[in-house]
């Protein structure tokens, strides 16, 4: 089925617990080019509030790994249609990024909510 497209582009895995024992989880996305890219972009939210985000681009499937407030372990993104800038949605939450800045929304708040989190990049290049 895939006999002309590059295979595995990236493989995810994420622990989670379940009653005292480890479970992997282990996606495999296939691209067309075989391209793919992973980057780890740290933003700053606020006091003393810091979020890691793994954005894993592998067309045309786009991804964004991070933890929401309360959530026991990471969350696994997808990528929906947006206006502008980069919409993500798992579950109840959806994670909004433009330029250098991003919002968290959680959606059972309604449509009109205020972010959860507004955050900045954190830009370490001197």
């Amino acid at each position: 089925m895939f006999a002309k497209s590059a295979l595995a582009a990236t493989t995810l895995l994420i622990v989670t617990p379940a009653m005292a024992v480890d479970t992997n989880l282990s996606v495999t996305l296939t691209t067309p080019s075989g391209a793919f890219e992973q980057s780890v972009i740290q933003y700053d939210c606020g006091p003393d509030t810091q979020l890691s985000v793994t954005y894993i681009n592998a067309a045309p499937n786009f991804l964004a790994i991070l933890t929401a407030p309360e959530e026991p372990a990471s969350q696994i993104f997808a990528s929906v249609q947006s206006g502008s800038g980069a919409r993500y949605a798992a579950g109840k939450w959806v994670w909004w990024s433009k330029n250098t800045d991003a919002n968290l929304f959680d959606v059972t708040l309604g449509d009109d909510a205020e972010p959860v989190l507004t955050c900045t990049e954190i830009n370490n290049t001197p």
